[in-house]
């Protein structure tokens, strides 16, 4: 994946679950790019400064797929007391303007959004499971191993219930579990295109607190626009109030 990745005119690489190989590392610093590290505790992020990582993305347990536990309002300004002069991107919960400029009072240099996106036309995830994220609230989510073997926050469905019965297996760890589900997924979603009731209340993808938001698909331009028309407007309103 790397010797795909670096064969583009890429800008950065972000790493997740776990610190960076060397060769990561190794292959940016000669090629000028940044590697980023996406991390969910304090403890966390001192492992990758350790490692000499450039950037550091503080992802709150609002955020969609593999999360911790702690909140992107505590985390963000623990992670910049510990960074320093390595920048740090707030992540988890952010959709909209308002959000993005309370990341950057608690010390953040910007925003990483993730949810946010799966609101847009652009989005290749199903329309059975888009569907479903416009008619969810942000209650509606929750962390869970049964797809990845790690908790990985996603919409909840009938699939999560099955799973939390009395008489159900525990979830493998990564990898085996995702060996034992992908196939059964694959036959989920292409049963819910064809309209089927059943796989219907079992489809399900990652997805943060943010899709409480959705009101409609729309396109990922306009979706910029409004988060940084948002954003101009809460400056303005909170240089009123100083």
């Amino acid at each position: 994946m790397l010797d795909v990745a670096f064969s583009h005119r890429i800008s950065l690489v972000a790493n997740a679950l776990g610190t960076p190989p060397s060769t990561m590392l190794e292959r940016g610093k000669a090629d000028g790019v940044p590697i980023a590290a996406l991390i969910g505790s304090p403890k966390h992020a001192q492992r990758q400064l350790d490692l000499g990582v450039d950037l550091l993305v503080a992802q709150g347990t609002e955020a969609g797929g593999h999360t911790g536990t702690i909140a992107t309002m505590v985390l963000v300004p623990e992670v910049v007391d510990l960074a320093g002069d390595v920048p740090v991107l707030a992540a988890g919960g952010i959709a909209t303007g308002r959000q993005m400029a309370a990341s950057l009072a608690l010390g953040a240099a910007g925003v990483w959004c993730g949810s946010v996106w799966l609101s847009s036309h652009e989005d290749i995830t199903s329309p059975a499971v888009k569907a479903k994220f416009l008619a969810a609230t942000s209650g509606d989510t929750l962390r869970s191993p049964t797809r990845t073997g790690k908790p990985a926050r996603q919409l909840r469905s009938a699939w999560h219930d099955e799973w939390a019965r009395p008489d159900s297996p525990a979830p493998l760890p990564m990898p085996l579990q995702p060996m034992l589900v992908d196939e059964a997924w694959r036959r989920i979603n292409r049963a819910a295109e064809d309209g089927n009731d059943g796989a219907k209340a079992l489809a399900s993808f990652f997805i943060g607190q943010v899709v409480g938001t959705f009101q409609e698909l729309r396109p990922a331009a306009d979706i910029t626009r409004e988060i940084f028309e948002d954003y101009a407007e809460v400056l303005a309103n909170l240089g009123k109030l100083a």
